[in-house]
């Protein structure tokens, strides 16, 4: 090599080193260039006040979009929902606070009742939310537990008019009375229409069995003290004992139509091969005329099982679906996470009625994301255009409209901050998560979970679809 060379030679490995850093630089996000894809929107910090705000993947928003509600866990002893000791609102306009539910409580390693995951009622000024035994019913029922806990349901505005929701009955001298359940309701969630209330179930007289998914509804019938009469939607298969093809347990479930005729959820389910097992995509039927009050409130040794009329259908047999799986407004697809080739949680999305064994190839699931890290917390647009989703923390709206722009995904944020819990308002003009926040004081520092808003720019989003 010449003494020319060696002169040039620094000059050149320094540019090769910027030209790496500039190309890594551009693909550690997405598969796309994210320079050309970031369609950054306003967002400001709603809470400030020195507890947890956790919003848990619910239906915070209340109908007017006014107000979300949340939960405190985790700001008291550690972040077991049975030291979670409130049920709050804050307003969005002024940041204001206001406590819906706090009954008496105790803390602790073992603590009751335990209040929690809240969801908004769609129409009228009230929320839902998991309620453990109250203090006096302690020495009969114990602490709160995931098969020690009820449905209950509050005012939203601030004056405490409380009601059970469900019964919890567990006498095993005889059978369970009709309408009651045995165990725990968890992640409440009204249909559309409000009639139904659909949640995950966990047995506490037959704890052979894994967690399920039920609902519920008002019935003249229902049992004294409960305003809904309960049922399962699917018996599953005890642990351990299923034969290839069926359903161990259920969970990630949410209703997909506004009548509440269709619930989807995730079910683990023995693999084909009668060892492994694997999670796919699974909806319930529940016909309007289904009749509540045939389903088999069960024993001291039998598991409830659903009502006359419900069907359960299997959409996909890949496996590798996870989260809480999604309906479109208008109920005519399901958005969910799954595994892609490489292991990767992406964005799918597949229509309510048909499944992977779809003649026509429109009909099966199709991936709408190429993500380089995991996706979560999928949220539709009201509109049906856009699934919100988070990636490494950050938020990204994919479209998912047939044609030529389907899965184009812009990043909404692009920062450090860890979001989660996502929610979008039901005008579609707002989403809010929380992100963990220190409060600042240097010597006793201590972070909480805080609520964040996010303008939804959807004019904007749909310019940049052109600009492409």
């Amino acid at each position: 090599m010449n003494a020319a060379n060696l002169k040039y030679r620094p000059l050149v490995f320094c540019l090769l080193f910027v030209l790496a850093v500039s190309v890594i630089g551009c693909t550690s996000k997405t598969s796309t260039q994210p320079n050309k894809n970031r369609r950054l929107m306003s967002e400001q910090q709603l809470s400030f006040s020195e507890k947890n705000h956790a919003l848990d993947n619910n239906d915070n928003f209340s109908p007017d979009d006014r107000f979300l509600c949340y939960d405190t866990r985790g700001t008291v002893f550690n972040s077991d929902l049975a030291n979670c000791q409130s049920i709050e609102k804050i307003e969005l306009a002024t940041g204001r606070e206001t406590v819906l539910w706090m009954p008496e409580s105790v803390t602790g390693v073992q603590a009751a009742p335990g209040v929690a995951a809240v969801s908004w009622h769609p129409s009228e000024n009230k929320v839902a939310f998991i309620h453990g035994p109250m203090l006096n019913e302690v020495e009969e029922r114990g602490y709160y537990g995931i098969r020690n806990r009820n449905g209950a349901e509050v005012s939203a505005d601030g004056a405490g008019h409380f009601q059970w929701l469900d019964k919890r009955a567990v006498a095993t001298d005889r059978p369970t009375i009709s309408g009651a359940h045995r165990g725990g309701t968890h992640r409440h969630e009204y249909s559309k229409d409000g009639l139904r209330i659909g949640f995950t179930y966990d047995d506490f007289l037959c704890p052979e069995y894994d967690r399920t998914i039920a609902y519920m509804e008002p019935n003249l019938k229902a049992p004294e003290g409960a305003s809904h009469y309960f049922a399962v939607l699917l018996k599953p298969a005890q642990k351990g004992k299923s034969k290839a093809g069926e359903i161990e347990r259920a969970f990630g479930d949410s209703w997909l139509d506004r009548k509440g005729t269709m619930r989807a959820f995730v079910g683990k389910v023995r693999a084909e091969n009668g060892r492994d097992y694997q999670q796919d995509l699974f909806v319930a039927d529940v016909p309007e005329n289904v009749v509540i009050t045939t389903a088999y409130s069960g024993d001291a040794t039998h598991f409830p099982e659903p009502p006359g009329g419900v069907s359960i259908r299997r959409l996909t047999h890949a496996g590798g679906v996870s989260g809480i799986v999604r309906g479109s407004a208008d109920g005519r697809y399901i958005a969910y996470l799954a595994k892609d080739k490489s292991g990767i949680n992406q964005l799918w999305i597949i229509p309510a009625e048909e499944s992977d064994q779809a003649n026509q190839k429109e009909l099966l699931p199709q991936q709408v994301s190429s993500f380089r890290s995991d996706a979560s917390d999928l949220r539709w647009h009201p509109s049906g255009n856009w699934i919100f989703c988070l990636v490494d923390g950050n938020l990204l709206a994919s479209y998912v409209q047939q044609g030529p722009y389907f899965g184009k995904a812009f990043w909404l944020t692009d920062d450090s901050k860890q979001r989660s819990q996502l929610v979008v308002s039901n005008n579609g003009q707002l989403a809010a998560y929380n992100v963990e926040v220190d409060n600042g004081e240097s010597d006793t520092s201590t972070s909480f979970l805080q609520i964040f808003t996010l303008q939804l720019d959807l004019e904007k989003l749909d310019a940049a679809l052109s600009e492409i």
